[in-house]
């Protein structure tokens, strides 16, 4: 396992130097480190260098390791940042304090349901297929603007950015400015884009949530004893 320690302290410089390099407040952007696949004995000395914002992709597995770190650093706060199932909505809303994957409004019934059961208040990222590919989750472009005021309007949810995974084979960089582009026009303050290999593009154009996992925990493996949810 690397110096997880040491690769925190790293990417947080890289993205001190990012933000300054285009005039932005470096706390103006939030680090979430993907946890997903990793136990707590490899969450821990995270927590332990002062990391308190994390990263799950699956309901099932966060729900099987965080509670009890929860207990121990009360302050921990909780991302679902993969696909989200509308029978795990109940679950999600009671664990996390954002969910970045909001993208179908049987998604946002679910939700608003649950939130209003629960008088929780996760805040939600609607996820946008910038590369309008087919296997991929999100919303495309040009269906944004009315699927956010859907959820605003018929579900009565309170949206508080745009989330993107841009295609693998291409560039990053004018997939974020298009999300940064539709965020500014629905007026919306928070974008969660990039990850490892190109979070300091995200910062410079913009992103408030970079999402960072295997330069933080190293090559992943198969979480021990979790189902997928």
């Amino acid at each position: 396992m690397q110096d997880s320690r040491a690769a925190l302290a790293d990417i947080t410089r890289r993205m001190t130097a990012a933000a300054r390099e285009v005039g932005r407040q470096p706390d103006a952007v939030t680090l979430i480190a993907v946890s997903k696949t990793f136990g707590p004995e490899a969450i821990r000395p995270v927590l332990e260098a002062g990391q308190r914002v994390f990263g799950e992709n699956r309901v099932q597995e966060a729900a099987g390791k965080w509670p009890e770190l929860k207990g121990v650093y009360a302050d921990i706060e909780l991302h679902l940042i993969g696909p989200l199932q509308t029978n795990k909505a109940r679950e999600a809303v009671a664990l996390f304090d954002a969910i970045h994957s909001l993208d179908r409004d049987k998604l946002a019934a679910a939700l608003a349901k649950e939130m209003e059961k629960q008088d929780r208040r996760p805040e939600l990222f609607v996820q946008v297929n910038t590369g309008e590919e087919e296997q991929k989750a999100g919303v495309v472009p040009q269906e944004v603007e009315a699927f956010v005021v859907r959820c605003r309007k018929e579900h009565g949810l309170s949206i508080a950015g745009l989330m993107c995974i841009p295609p693998l084979e291409e560039p990053p960089g004018p997939h974020f400015a298009l999300l940064a582009k539709l965020a500014d026009k629905l007026g919306l303050a928070k974008l969660s884009m990039g990850m490892s290999a190109d979070f300091e593009t995200a910062v410079k154009l913009g992103a408030t949530h970079v999402r960072v996992g295997s330069a933080i925990f190293g090559a992943r493996a198969p979480f021990k004893g979790a189902r997928q949810g």
